[in-house]
């Protein structure tokens, strides 16, 4: 009610103004919708020194987050990181580092590795050097020594540090006796018969992307680095041993001499690239497609090598990985290799934190490309993020509330009740291999279409070459397990492994049949399912996938980014859908009603 005028006070009467305040005034605001605040990719990169990594994080548009912050997106080291910090990771974040990749970079570890598989299989591994791990092949070195002096032949070795790096500590030697037995040494037989380039000996520096263990995934750099020496190549003789500037490539030891050539372009000087290099070749016509395969066939082979000792590391890293779950670690990897006199590439060593200095244009041109396409391929989203967090608390909610989880089989159970216990068993195993299954589908979808100058060489295209590059895998995985767990065996042997999307359907489909028959059901006659790497199931799939509540987390749904707005455009038709079905079904009303009338 408005307030009564006081008395002996005359009021005029006055127009009726809305801002006078009301005993019973609606106080009601009207929601505002607040804009949704916008999500940026974070990256913390306190642990690099290289400037050109830093200017590729503010071009990809992600935001640098101050040191100590262990929650970015991406986290860019260095140094090889403790598989402690990698366990402590969440599942939306990247790390640029495997746990177990020391096993081939390290230069005692490739050798001893390498050893194993050359064994089994040496006619695979013919691009190692004969390399001996001193001490303990110390008395072996001696006596191929001796077996030299008997055929009159002499070669020449190269000696390195057994964890050494930028060519510290490396000599030539022809007289084995003079070696020191208890040293921590590798041992390499020279190749003395280089491909040469102008008269100089050099080096391939090739980058290669590792972005997942769990299936191997390699991608291939098609540029890279030609680092030269800076003496004219003579072959080895017992005057000119110690001339490193000759036999040595490494870019750390040639800058210091005053020949090494400073040049802006990438044809010229005593560093190039290797795309220039690729256009030398064909310009001399050489093979270039064989060049390549031989690369990429070195380099997949290695990678085999480590394979089993990455995923067991992982793996402890990382137990009860979801399925179809990311890897929260990639890896930048630099292969030095040498090409002989016949193009054959030989493999020197490996660097698993290959340096990002940018000393010269080609540096930076080269480089830049390598870890810009590194990041786009990634695919690092601004929800990974939210999903995370969302799929952590539906997996509480359900830990919780006991969904969806197959019940304990009871002492004393019926044949009946196991065997439908084992169904459940395998249902939900087909499931979750399936999501997984159309989850790496959709990952392979993203890197075809950023892949820039990478190229995908594991899994090959090529089926020959992808079953020949399996058979090494087992190998290098009995070589790895044995005296090892069971379980890591049997989880490592799993056929559905291997299995693609229509075949696990397919047991999917036999599962429930089988379940219809244990209940006494007639079974019903079932049509194709529709696959999601199909272009025309693509729809269909979505519609499913809107049609379920929006708190459930999809697991088997597409990772693009894109997938929300998909989402919301397809619910507001529906609502437009609704909106018309009403106002035709409100008109025809009202027809009705005139015609009555």
């Amino acid at each position: 009610m408005p307030s009564l005028p006081q008395e002996g006070v005359i009021q005029a009467p006055s127009p009726l103004n809305l801002n006078t305040e009301l005993p019973y005034q609606n106080t009601m605001k009207k929601k505002v919708r607040k804009k949704k605040k916008k999500e940026i990719i974070t990256a913390n990169v306190a642990g690099t020194k290289f400037e050109i990594v830093r200017l590729v994080i503010d071009e990809m548009g992600f935001m640098k987050t101050p040191d100590e912050d262990e929650t970015s997106n991406l986290i860019w080291c260095d140094s090889a990181v403790q598989q402690e910090k990698i366990a402590e990771l969440q599942n939306y974040q990247r790390i640029n580092h495997f746990p177990g990749m020391g096993e081939i970079c390290r230069k005692d570890f490739l050798a001893r590795n390498m050893t194993k598989m050359i064994k089994s299989r040496p006619l695979d591994y013919t691009f190692v050097p004969r390399t001996w791990i001193f001490p303990s092949e110390y008395t072996q070195f001696q006596n191929y020594v001796k077996e030299l002096k008997k055929k009159r032949k002499q070669k020449t070795f190269i000696v390195k540090p057994a964890n050494g790096a930028m060519g510290h500590g490396i000599s030539l030697i022809r007289n084995g006796d003079k070696l020191p037995s208890q040293d921590h040494l590798i041992v390499q037989e020279y190749i003395e018969k280089p491909f040469l380039m102008e008269g100089y000996k050099f080096d391939l520096r090739i980058y290669i992307l590792v972005t997942s263990c769990d299936p191997l995934k390699i991608f291939l750099y098609h540029d890279g680095l030609v680092r030269m020496g800076t003496e004219k190549y003579i072959p080895p003789n017992e005057s000119n041993l110690t001339q490193l500037y000759m036999h040595l490539t490494n870019y750390s030891v040639n800058k210091h001499n005053e020949r090494f050539e400073r040049d802006e372009t990438e044809d010229k000087g005593s560093k190039r690239s290797i795309k220039w290099f690729t256009e030398f070749l064909q310009e001399n016509q050489h093979d270039v497609a064989k060049f390549w395969s031989d690369i990429s066939d070195l380099v997949v082979k290695t990678l085999i090598v480590a394979e089993p000792h990455v995923l067991h590391a992982y793996r402890m890293c990382r137990p009860g990985q979801p399925p179809g779950s990311e890897s929260v670690c990639f890896e930048v990897l630099g292969f030095d290799i040498l090409l002989d006199r016949k193009l054959k590439p030989w493999l020197l060593e490996i660097n698993r934190a290959p340096s990002f200095g940018t000393d010269q244009k080609i540096d930076y041109d080269v480089k830049r490309g390598v870890l810009l396409n590194a990041l786009k391929l990634l695919n690092i989203r601004t929800s990974d993020k939210r999903r995370n967090l969302a799929k952590q608390k539906a997996e509480a909610q359900r830990r919780l509330y006991g969904q969806n989880s197959i019940k304990r089989l009871l002492p004393g159970s019926s044949d009946w009740e196991q065997q439908r216990h084992q169904l459940e068993r395998r249902k939900e195993e087909l499931k979750e291999r399936l999501a997984q299954v159309r989850k790496q589908i959709s990952q392979e979808e993203h890197e075809n279409r950023h892949m820039g100058n990478y190229r995908r060489i594991y899994p090959p295209e090529d089926k020959t070459l992808l079953e020949k590059y399996e058979n090494l895998l087992a190998v290098a995985f009995q070589t790895f397990l044995s005296g090892r767990a069971a379980s890591f065996q049997r989880e490592l042997n799993n056929p559905l492994k291997k299995m693609k999307e229509e075949d696990i359907l397919d047991l999917l489909e036999q599962c429930e049949i089988d379940d219809e028959k244990l209940m006494g059901k007639t079974t019903k006659h079932r049509g194709p399912k529709p696959l999601c790497s199909m272009p025309e199931s693509t729809e269909i799939m979505k519609r499913q996938k809107y049609y379920s509540s929006d708190s459930s987390y999809d697991s088997s749904s597409s990772s693009s980014e894109s997938e929300e707005n998909e989402k919301e455009e397809y619910q507001n038709k529906k609502r437009e859908e609704k909106q018309v079905t009403y106002n035709l079904k409100q008109s025809s009303h009202c027809k009705l009603i005139q015609q009555s009338k």
